[in-house]
C-alpha cells in the first residue's frame, strides 16, 4: 500500500477545487515552507504548490508564515542597520534611479541594507549588475556586508548569497512562465532586523498583504507602494499611494503626480548616466523627480510626523549634499 507524500496536504488545501480549497493558515504556511527550505518536497509538488498560491494569491497569514520559516533559515549575525531596501524586480523602462536615492540616504548618515535577485525576467537591469557597475561592489557573505556598512553606510546582498533555495524557485520562473510568490515574499524577509522597511510592488492589489503581513511580523515601520516595474521608486508622472505600518497600526497617505504626461520606455539604459547624474547631475527632470520622491518616501517612513512638503524640502538637501565622488563607472 502506497503511503501519502507529507507534504501533499498542503497541496490538497490549496487545490481541492473552488468550495473545498482554503488558504493555509499562517502556522500551516510556517510547516510547508520549512519543508520545501529543507528539501523535503518532491519538484513536482513544489511547482504544484507555488502556482497554486500564484492562481489563488497569498494571504498575508500565508506570507507571514513563509517569511518566518526563510527566517529560521538565515544565519545572520547582529549587523545594526536603519533600513531594510528590497530589490527584486528590476527595470527595463526607466534608469533604476532609486539607487541613487539609496545611496544619497546612506550619504546622509543612514545604514541602508538592499537585498534582491537578478536575472529572472528577460530584458530588465538589476541592482546586483547596476551596482557593480558603478563601483558599489555586491557583498558576497555577512562579513562583507558589516564592513561595508561600517565603511559606506551602505550594503547589498544578493538573495543566492543568504537563501539559494529562494533563489532557486525565483528562478524557477522560466520554467512556469509566470513569478511566483517568492517574489512577494521575499521582499518581507529583513533578514537583518531593521526597525525601517522599504518595499515595493507591481500590482497594487498586493499593496495591502505586504501592510498586513509585516504588521502580522511585528516589523515596527514599514512603507508598501506601487513603484516604478515594481521597484521602490517614486513614479513622478503618477499619484503614489503608500501604505505604512508604525508599531502596528496601520495608515495610508496619497503623494500627488510631480510631472503631467507619461515618460516614453527608454530605447537603451546607459548605466554610465547614473554615474553622470550623481557626479555632475547630469539628468533629467524626470530622473531628479524620481530620487528626491523616493527619499522623501524614506523620510516620512522614518520622521511620520513631518508633511509631505517638509520630506520632499528635506530629500532635496540629501541629494545636494550627497559625495559626488562616490561612484565611479567601470
Amino acid at each position: 500500500m502506497s503511503v501519502e507524500h507529507p507534504f501533499a496536504q498542503y497541496v490538497r488545501i490549496l487545490g481541492k477545487g473552488k468550495t473545498g480549497s482554503r488558504s493555509l493558515s499562517e502556522a500551516e504556511a510556517h510547516h510547508a515552507m520549512g519543508m520545501i527550505l529543507r528539501g523535503e518536497v518532491e519538484d513536482v509538488q513544489l511547482g504544484a504548490f507555488l502556482m497554486l498560491l500564484r492562481v489563488k494569491e497569498e494571504s498575508h497569514e500565508e506570507l507571514a508564515g513563509f517569511v518566518k520559516a526563510v527566517r529560521d533559515t538565515i544565519a545572520a549575525p547582529t549587523i545594526a542597520v536603519d533600513i531594510d531596501w528590497a530589490s527584486y524586480a528590476g527595470k527595463r523602462r526607466q534608469l533604476p534611479w532609486y539607487l541613487l536615492s539609496a545611496l544619497a540616504l546612506a550619504d546622509s548618515g543612514l545604514r541602508v541594507f538592499m537585498h534582491g535577485a537578478a536575472g529572472h525576467t528577460a530584458e530588465r537591469i538589476y541592482s546586483e549588475y547596476v551596482l557593480d557597475a558603478i563601483g558599489e561592489t555586491p557583498a558576497t557573505n555577512w562579513q562583507e556586508v558589516d564592513d561595508k556598512l561600517s565603511q559606506r553606510n551602505f550594503a547589498y546582498l544578493p538573495l543566492v548569497r543568504f537563501s539559494p533555495m529562494l533563489q532557486r524557485m525565483i528562478d524557477l520562473r522560466d520554467q512556469f512562465g509566470l513569478r511566483s510568490p517568492v517574489h512577494t515574499l521575499s521582499r518581507l524577509l529583513n533578514p537583518l532586523a531593521a526597525p525601517y522597511s522599504l518595499q515595493s510592488i507591481f500590482h497594487p492589489a498586493y499593496a495591502e498583504n505586504h501592510q498586513q503581513a509585516a504588521a502580522l511580523l511585528g516589523q515596527p515601520h514599514a512603507a508598501v507602494f506601487k513603484g516604478e516595474a515594481g521597484e521602490a521608486e517614486r513614479k513622478p508622472e503618477a499619484t503614489c499611494k503608500v501604505k505604512m505600518v508604525h508599531n502596528n497600526e496601520l495608515s495610508e497617505s496619497e503623494w500627488p503626480k510631480m510631472l503631467d504626461g507619461r515618460q516614453e520606455k527608454q530605447e537603451s539604459l546607459n548605466i554610465n548616466d547614473l554615474v553622470d547624474a550623481w557626479r555632475d547631475d547630469k539628468l533629467d527632470q524626470y530622473g531628479r523627480l524620481a530620487i528626491v520622491g523616493t527619499i522623501a518616501i524614506t523620510l516620512q517612513l522614518r520622521s511620520p510626523e513631518l508633511d509631505q512638503q517638509q520630506c520632499l524640502a528635506r530629500a532635496e538637501i540629501i541629494w545636494q549634499n550627497r559625495d559626488r565622488t562616490r561612484l565611479n563607472s567601470r
